[in-house]
This record gives C-alpha cells, sequence and structure tokens, in this order.
C-alpha cells in the first residue's frame, strides 16, 4: 500500500539531503518477497509521485537495494526506516550498503502499517474511529492478526496511532492563500487515500493557474453514516495526514460541515467549490450539502477519469483474504528468525570474552 506511515517516512529522507529519490518496486518483485500488492505498480509510481517531498521516482527498482544502483542514480546514500526489510530467502535487503557507510535510517511512524489497514478491512469492526474506546475484540485482533504461533515482533504488530500537533505541523504547509491565488474548496473523507483521490486532487489543481486547494475531511460519524459499515476504515487523525502529505493540497479542514455552509465559504473566502462524479448523497434533513455554492454558482463537478474507490480497495483485499493472512504470518516468521540470529551473534563474543577470563 501507500499510506502516511511511507509519507512520514519521505519527510524524514527529504531533511537529511537535498533532493530525493524514491525507488518503486514491481508487483513481481513485492509478490515473491512479500505478499500480494494492494495497488497495482502503475497505481504506486503515481502516488508516490503525489506525495510532496518526492522529487523524482525510480519505477521498477531492485528489491535488494545495491552500491551500483546508487551510483546509477548519482546518490550519495539511502534511507529506510528502523524495521527491518527482508528478502525471500531472510535476508537484510540493504546489508551491501550498510557495509559501504551509505545508508541512513529514518523513525518508523508508530500506529499504522498495511498489516494493520488489512486487519481493519477484513475484521469489520468500528473499533478505530477516533471516538471508539480499543475493544476487548479489536485488541485481541490487534494481538493476534497476521501472527506467527507464539510470535512477538516489534515491526509486524499492531499499535494504535496517537496524533500529536507536532505531527500536523511536520506535514503541513503552513501557507496561507496569496493575493492572485484561486481558493478551491473540496469535500470528503478521502479514506484510505488512493490514486481514485490523487487524480481527482491533479484535476482540480490545475483549474486554475495558481492555486489553493484546502480540503475538508468529515467527522468519522459522518463518514459512517453515509458510507455505513466499519468505514472511514482510517479515522480522521489518520485522514488528515494522508491528505496533507499530498503535493496538490494547500490545507486540511479537521472535521469540516458536511454541508458546505455561506459560513465556511466566506471564511477561506472560496471562489470554487468541487465535486467528483460520485454520489452526493443528500444532508440528515434531506437537503443537498452543495446547495449554497451551486446558489452562488461556484460549484464544479469534476471527471477525474478514475473509477478507483474505497469500497474497491476493500474488495481486493477480501478477495485475498488467506493470501494476506499468510503473507503476515509469513513475514513475521521470517523476521523473528533474523531477529533470533542477531541477537544470538551479538552474544557469541561476550560467551567467548567469558572463555578467556
Amino acid at each position: 500500500m501507500v499510506h502516511y506511515g511511507h509519507s512520514n517516512q519521505l519527510r524524514q529522507a527529504r531533511a537529511m539531503g537535498d533532493h530525493l529519490i524514491v525507488g518503486v518496486h514491481t508487483d513481481e518483485e513485492i509478490a515473491k518477497h512479500k505478499g500480494p500488492p494492494v495497488f497495482t505498480q502503475e497505481e504506486r509510481y503515481k502516488m508516490v509521485q503525489a506525495i510532496k517531498w518526492v522529487d523524482e521516482v525510480v519505477p521498477a527498482a531492485p528489491y535488494v537495494t545495491t552500491l551500483e544502483t546508487l551510483d546509477k542514480y548519482s546518490c550519495d546514500f539511502c534511507v529506510h526506516g528502523n524495521d527491518i526489510t527482508l528478502t525471500v530467502d531472510g535476508r537484510d535487503t540493504y546489508e551491501e550498503v550498510k557495509q559501504a557507510g551509505r545508508y541512513r535510517e529514518c523513525k518508523r511512524t508508530q500506529g499504522v502499517s498495511t498489516t494493520d489497514l488489512v486487519g481493519r478491512m477484513l475484521l469489520v469492526t468500528k473499533a478505530h474511529h477516533s471516538s471508539q474506546e480499543m475493544s476487548s475484540e479489536y485488541r485481541e485482533y490487534a494481538d493476534s492478526f497476521g501472527k506467527c504461533p507464539g510470535g512477538r515482533n516489534p515491526w509486524t504488530g499492531v499499535s494504535q496511532f496517537l496524533q500529536t500537533s507536532q505531527k500536523i505541523i511536520q506535514f503541513a504547509s503552513g501557507k496561507e492563500p496569496q493575493p492572485g491565488e484561486t481558493v478551491i474548496y473540496v469535500a470528503g473523507a478521502f479514506d484510505l487515500f488512493h490514486i481514485g483521490h490523487v487524480d481527482f486532487l491533479e484535476k482540480v489543481h490545475g483549474l486554475a493557474e495558481r492555486p489553493y486547494v484546502i480540503a475538508g475531511l468529515h467527522f468519522d460519524q459522518e463518514v459512517n453514516h453515509y458510507k455505513g459499515k466499519n468505514y472511514p476504515i482510517m479515522n480522521l487523525h489518520e485522514r488528515t495526514l494522508s491528505v496533507l502529505a499530498c503535493r496538490y493540497v494547500s490545507e486540511v479542514v479537521i472535521g469540516a460541515p458536511y454541508s458546505v455552509t455561506a459560513e465556511l465559504l466566506d471564511h477561506f473566502k472560496v471562489d470554487l467549490v468541487c465535486h467528483g462524479k460520485t454520489e452526493i448523497v443528500p444532508d440528515k434533513d434531506g437537503s443537498d450539502p452543495y446547495e449554497e455554492p451551486k446558489r452562488r454558482g461556484i460549484f464544479c463537478q469534476i471527471d477525474s477519469g478514475n473509477d478507483l474507490t474505497t469500497d474497491l480497495i476493500v474488495q481486493r483485499i477480501i478477495k485475498n483474504r488467506l493470501e494476506y493472512e499468510a503473507r503476515n504470518q509469513k513475514k513475521e516468521a521470517k523476521e523473528l528468525a533474523f531477529l533470533e540470529a542477531m541477537s544470538q551473534q551479538e552474544a557469541r563474543p561476550e560467551r567467548e570474552s567469558d572463555c578467556d577470563l
């Protein structure tokens, strides 16, 4: 997948240098080493390119990062999170560059992983919503989803995401609309931020010469009211970071009203309000949520040319349910074996020195 945990890693990596090149693997490479990918390679190439800290994308990057690859793209060093990434036969994919001193590490984002998001889709509970307490059912799932028997792995496990003001500041642009910029407002759930959202926001961004795009994100309960089931899959805090990481968005309204009000339009001095081709569900009182911008003649419907929805992503996951559960168990078993080997290696010199004494 591509989620805000990846965006945060790319943000940290970009801060370590001047030009960030991101290598993205093919579907074939991911299927071989990890399991079935959720997004196709073409979707992932475009999604990574839409993350605002990325300067360049290298498609079909080799799964094992070598010095040859770094030299080919004139890179001084490569960056990865402080979790481990292993080949199908359990080898560290960064071994060569680490030994050459051309490897840097950034902090992994607590509380999000592809494992966790896949689990939420399969479990169909609302325990991840921002107003909900973590239920015993969700806690049990969080402790066991995708675990190999007896496994306890610091990387593949599930933890709760804790939003902080610092994290929002790190992701936000901090820029206000400037004179001459066109303020465009869009609203929605933007759940499991995907290529359909990216294509829509790119089109919206292209409507003006100097656009300032504001995305209004609805509260979890509001999204659940019009989407049903256990939507949204990502809670409001998580969706905020996902949208802020997109290069086409300048500002986010956290917990926007479902109906676009005169007060909101006046407050942000909105010039244009856009909506995609998805169904517009009436507000609770039966009114059109876009009634006010339509009355002002500033409403515009945009065809992104992409019919991917959050529903379709969930269907992809459910279709491959057994494969994903097997993937998570296999991934953890590999990582635990690597951890065990590392701890044995670290303990060996101590035992040898004990013998010397």
